[in-house]
């Protein structure tokens, strides 16, 4: 969490290999990268929501879902287009392990409807289906509940709870809603003008005075940042 501008969305594009570290390195899975190779995230167990959808629209949600296994592929381009031998085994079993995560979000009912014709919050929904069908290791969710109503939230905080226990997976959100964020989290980091100012528990955080003054808009008393 952090104040508009505090960096979280950098920091989740550095992490994700879209945007490259002035200094400092990453490292997943014991390996160390100046800059994650965008073409092998998902190879790496890694996978992203994004701001603004980034859907097909119009391409239908299971599609849309099984694309998400894409770097799994190893058909040429010929068996594709024409739906035959390991192209088409491979294009079953993608279908069939999108419709099992489509049945876990509760999607299974819009399956075969466009994309873009979904209300927003089952797009959104139809997305965090999308990167959980390679059951990454680490899900990076920049703002998944942005722009939705207070019930929506409450639906997809239960998914993204369900999704890591169910997949043992490491989510890494970044979320505006400080409640839900609260509810949600094992530990926090908050961000403010790209330092990280406090991480720990929710009651940790809810109880700092820097995250208070942070979001209140008081200015430190030190001017360097000593000791954050």
């Amino acid at each position: 969490i952090g104040p508009n501008g505090a960096g979280k969305s950098s920091l989740i594009n550095v992490i994700s290999g879209v945007y490259r570290p002035d200094r400092g390195h990453v490292r997943l899975d014991g390996a160390r990268y100046a800059q994650v190779p965008t073409h092998r995230l998902a190879h790496l167990g890694v996978a992203r929501t994004f701001q603004n959808l980034a859907l097909f629209k119009g391409l239908s949600v299971l599609d849309n879902v099984a694309s998400g296994l894409a770097y799994r592929t190893r058909s040429n381009f010929a068996g594709q287009i024409l739906g035959i031998g390991r192209a088409r085994r491979e294009q079953q079993e993608q279908r069939g392990r999108a419709d099992q995560v489509l049945e876990f979000l509760h999607l299974t009912d819009v399956r075969d409807r466009l994309a873009g014709t979904l209300p927003y919050g089952l797009q959104k929904r139809a997305e965090l289906a999308r990167a959980l069908v390679a059951e990454p290791r680490l899900l990076l969710l920049d703002e998944p509940m942005a722009g939705m109503t207070a019930g929506e939230k409450s639906e997809m905080a239960a998914y993204v709870r369900a999704a890591r226990d169910r997949f043992a997976t490491t989510v890494v959100l970044i979320e505006h809603d400080v409640g839900v964020v609260m509810g949600l989290s094992d530990r926090i980091a908050v961000l403010d003008y790209g330092r990280k100012i406090a991480d720990g528990t929710p009651d940790e955080v809810r109880n700092d005075q820097r995250v208070i003054d942070a979001y209140l808009g008081v200015a430190s008393d030190n001017e360097d940042g000593a000791g954050i």
